[in-house]
């Protein structure tokens, strides 16, 4: 009972510090839900579209502008302009006004024609993965088409059916699934990686920030004293409050996205509900370890800082893990948000059991009981240093 009435005292002036610091209301509401809106707004039709391209026509027939005429139709692409040469063009695309364009060369529809192979060249930059990696696709699908056209238009002078026509045409039907994310959404795969990263980094600056505070205004052994100097009395009752938020922001970030905006998700809503707590206390562990291993506000802060910015890289979503030298594959071991992710990929977003991913999971749980190797540390920290900027 004793302990129940230190923890409330806690609880309380823990409450009176959040109400009163607008660091907190920042941090934990506000440039969460900031950061929520502007990512799934930012992809909200999924893909780029409409991105800018040249084309090269020095053929100039009804045959190469009807080509034209198809590569714009493409959602993705968007013819702007006609230039006279591929160095125009490729000028063009150094000053960042078009990321690709079509070269046609002159006599192309007479080659066609006459069935001798014309080369119809394409370029496209690559300083934008997305952009590059969508526009070779379309381009590559309108060179196609194009040979495709005339193919079709000798076989039916020729008099064969349509059926037999797909057949030389494409002896082989690609028949494509693609699985959970059948849309290729960026919004699907993309946000549900950034935005819980986001909140993972926003945890713990404000885990690290709330403990270099008690030592920077020297409020900590007033801390230690309403705790009777028992450290697990205190941090229990000075993150309790931080927990609850926390929970409440990423339960409504994830009631947003699989509910409202209807991300795709075949695991349970139990399954959300235990990533979301999971998340919440494995990121808590890691900033109340960070200010334990360096019992400084900049510092552990910096430390935080430099930790949740690598996450991005080493999460595996954008650059698999699997293609990493090795040395890196081993140290994407070293941040949760890696663990959280590979637990959303296989449970949440694939639907299996939680066995499946129960070392991301336990690794998880590994950070959430990090803060027990530093608490001694905590403690003599709040008792005894001096707060040296």
């Amino acid at each position: 009972m004793e302990y129940l009435k230190q923890i409330y005292r806690i609880l309380m002036r823990e409450l009176l510090i959040l109400r009163r610091n607008h660091i907190y209301r920042f941090c934990m509401v506000a440039f969460p839900i900031l950061v929520t809106v502007f990512f799934t707004s930012l992809m909200d039709d999924g893909l780029p579209t409409s991105m800018p391209v040249g084309v090269v026509d020095l053929d100039n027939t009804s045959t190469t502008r009807a080509l034209t005429r198809r590569l714009d139709g493409f959602q993705m692409s968007h013819v702007v302009a006609h230039y006279p040469s591929v160095t125009e063009a490729r000028k063009a695309i150094q000053r960042n006004e078009i990321y690709a364009f079509l070269y046609i060369p002159k006599g192309t529809t007479d080659n066609l024609l006459a069935s001798r192979q014309p080369k119809v060249s394409f370029y496209y930059s690559m300083t934008s993965l997305a952009a590059g990696s969508l526009l070779f696709k379309d381009l590559k699908t309108i060179s196609t088409l194009g040979s495709a056209a005339v193919g079709q238009a000798t076989l039916q002078a020729r008099g064969f059916t349509n059926a037999q026509i797909q057949t030389l045409l494409q002896p082989i039907r690609i028949d494509l699934h693609q699985i959970a994310n059948p849309w290729t959404s960026y919004n699907v795969y993309l946000t549900t990686m950034i935005v819980p990263g986001m909140i993972m980094l926003f945890i713990f600056l404000i885990s690290a920030y709330s403990l270099g505070t008690e030592l920077k205004f020297d409020s900590g052994k007033l801390w230690m004293r309403l705790a009777h100097d028992n450290i697990y009395v205190a941090m229990l009752g000075k993150f309790l409050p931080q927990t609850i938020i926390w929970l409440a922001i990423v339960y409504g970030y994830q009631y947003y996205v699989f509910y409202h905006l209807g991300f795709p998700h075949l695991g349970s809503p139990l399954m959300l509900v235990l990533l979301g707590l999971i998340q919440v206390l494995a990121s808590q562990g890691f900033g109340i370890f960070a200010f334990g291993l360096m019992p400084s506000l900049r510092m552990s802060m910096s430390v935080c800082s430099l930790w949740a910015v690598l996450s991005f890289s080493m999460a595996g979503s954008a650059f698999p893990a699997m293609g990493m030298d090795g040395p890196l594959q081993s140290l994407t071991w070293l941040f949760p948000l890696r663990h959280y992710y590979m637990i959303y990929q296989i449970c949440v977003f694939n639907g299996f059991p939680l066995l499946e991913a129960w070392f991301h999971f336990a690794a998880l749980v590994a950070f959430t009981l990090l803060p027990w190797f530093v608490v001694s540390k905590i403690k003599n920290a709040m008792l005894t240093y001096v707060y040296i900027p």
